[in-house]
């Protein structure tokens, strides 16, 4: 079977509507029989894709976001960020951006911020007078902050299967997520007064203010602590997700005192069936992106690339309408397996380096959670809101402006993802 051949019988199988993993195993399978390959490399190639230290984060950081969102953190983060901006004509849009911004520094996972940090928003907003489908376009828009914030999944990920430091690129991520954080405000404080956003009625109470502020701390330290321990090379991603895990037990059990040991083992199971769901994916894309490496298809890409040109920003504004289009159709997790190995070595060939080409493809599949047909986060945070996900859809494209203008930006100049880890781990 030719590399062309793989591909289309994988988008067939995907146009039928057959499941990711299935299609991506599906295929591999078939080339496998085709090509007379003993069966027991789809095992051995399953296995040790997900034997890696690295990996274990993904568990870990699942499973400290259920606990964030179980134990009062979500609701604290929250109150500490309505009392900074909730007074101001759209204030409680910017309090949703200003908490997922915290809790992207914790959780790593745009679902994790919808599922968690989501309900607050959306019902804060709703009883202040927001549109229900409004108030779930900014939480799911706001949400794509936390995979590209460290501690992100999805960073992660890439840097196992681009086999670089998955440090570096965490702190490459830190800017552009600021980026999109600061572009988000300014479209909400513009369409505030444009489309007559509600305001807050609350005056500032200093020693209400106060009050909020030290039962949030132990929260807000939580991003503080793993940047600075990530920064000062005390802990890798791994332990970094190991600490949080152990940190939001002990505020939620200690000190907020809103954390059963019963309610630990639920998330532990919840945080387990999430996980498997994750990693089951891996185990699929790294066969089938092991049959494309065989068939040459990533040699074959890079000749086709270097047809059209040899200027590394004319190569990456076409990955970027490339990884649109994939993020529209195939989960980010399965995209960032299946394609780094076919991306990476033409792009790097032309002078991209690795850490900026990862940071640019979460970015753009970060997209793809806000797009249909897959689009998770629109699915999840309609139903949270109770909002049919057509009028969700609708409401959210002014919202992608940001996104997008901060990834135009990301692409055009590398050194906003690379300076930061370039002026902590080399000077």
């Amino acid at each position: 079977m030719s590399g062309l051949t793989i591909v289309l019988l994988f988008l067939l199988l995907i146009v039928l509507g057959v499941p990711l993993l299935i299609g991506m195993g599906l295929t591999s399978i078939i080339y496998l029989i085709v090509e007379q390959i003993p069966l027991n490399v789809l095992a051995h190639r399953m296995l040790n894709s997900v034997n890696s230290f690295t990996l274990l984060a993904v568990p870990l950081f699942i499973f400290a976001g259920n606990l964030m969102n179980t134990s009062g953190i979500s609701n604290r983060i929250f109150d500490f960020a309505k009392m900074l901006v909730g007074r101001v004509r759209g204030g409680l849009a910017q309090v949703n951006i200003i908490a997922s911004l915290i809790f992207s520094g914790i959780s790593g996972a745009a679902l994790a911020d919808v599922g968690g940090l989501g309900n607050i928003e959306i019902q804060a907003m709703k009883d202040q007078g927001y549109d229900s489908d409004l108030a779930a376009s900014i939480t799911a828009a706001s949400a794509t902050i936390g995979p590209i914030f460290p501690p992100s999944i999805p960073l992660i990920i890439y840097g196992a299967v681009a086999e670089i430091s998955g440090i570096r690129l965490l702190i490459a991520g830190m800017i552009p997520a600021l980026i999109i954080t600061i572009f988000s405000m300014l479209q909400i404080a513009y369409f505030a007064k444009k489309y007559d956003y509600p305001a807050g009625k609350e005056k500032f109470d200093l020693k209400l203010f106060l009050s909020k502020t030290g039962k949030a701390l132990p929260a807000l330290l939580t991003p503080i602590i793993l940047i600075v321990g990530l920064l000062s090379g005390v802990f890798s991603p791994t332990e970094v997700a190991a600490f949080t895990v152990f940190y939001a037990i002990i505020i939620g059990k200690f000190v907020y005192k809103e954390l059963s040991w019963k309610m630990v083992i639920d998330m532990g199971k919840q945080s387990v069936k999430a996980s498997a769901s994750i990693l089951i994916i891996i185990s699929a894309a790294s066969i089938f992106a092991w049959v494309l490496t065989v068939e040459q298809v990533p040699t074959l890409l890079s000749n086709f690339m270097f047809s059209i040109s040899h200027d590394p920003l004319i190569l990456l504004l076409l990955t970027n309408v490339l990884l649109l289009i994939v993020g529209m159709i195939i989960e980010p997790i399965a995209a960032i397996l299946i394609l780094t190995p076919i991306l990476l070595p033409p792009l790097t060939q032309a002078g991209v380096d690795p850490i900026h080409l990862g940071v640019v493809m979460v970015l753009n599949l970060m997209v793809g959670l806000l797009t249909p047909p897959v689009g998770m986060s629109l699915y999840m945070v309609s139903v949270v809101a109770d909002s049919p996900v057509e009028k969700v859809i609708k409401r959210i494209i002014p919202f992608l402006l940001p996104i997008l203008a901060a990834l135009l930006l990301v692409t055009i100049w590398p050194n906003l993802s690379t300076w930061l880890p370039e002026i902590i781990f080399v000077n």
